[in-house]
């Protein structure tokens, strides 16, 4: 197997942790050298795909391990916009604790709490 193909292998690993919160093997990945804003084929990040799954405890310990808050995916979508879309309170209150910014990205976390008429904002 090739060093790519081992790395790829890695990184869809990786994907799988966030997508399933599990924290501390994907940090195990981090400290071993795996980027932390790690992206996939559509540009999602790690801190993307734990916070639009739900997982604050893994955003928290992402962020941590210094992660970009408002890393955008390919359609301009932040993380914290994310959370807003899914509804995850938590999650959401993690973001902006860490400095994620409510006006980032299209349609912005703002955006779709003010288009589900959600007082996340105000």
């Amino acid at each position: 197997m090739s060093d790519d193909q081992d790395f790829n292998d890695i990184a869809e690993a990786a994907f799988d942790l966030a997508r399933a919160g599990e924290r501390e093997r994907l940090l195990r990945f981090v400290e071993a050298g795996l980027p932390v804003d790690l992206v996939n084929g559509s540009g999602d990040s790690l801190l993307m795909l734990a916070a639009y799954h739900g997982h604050a405890d893994t955003v928290r310990a992402l962020i941590k391990a210094g992660a970009e808050v408002d890393k955008r995916n390919d359609r301009d979508q932040s993380p914290l916009a994310g959370a807003v879309f899914k509804n995850y309170d938590e999650v959401i209150a993690v973001l902006l604790e860490a400095g994620a910014d409510p006006d980032a990205g299209t349609p912005s976390a703002r955006q779709i709490a003010a288009m589900f008429d959600r007082d996340t904002f105000k």
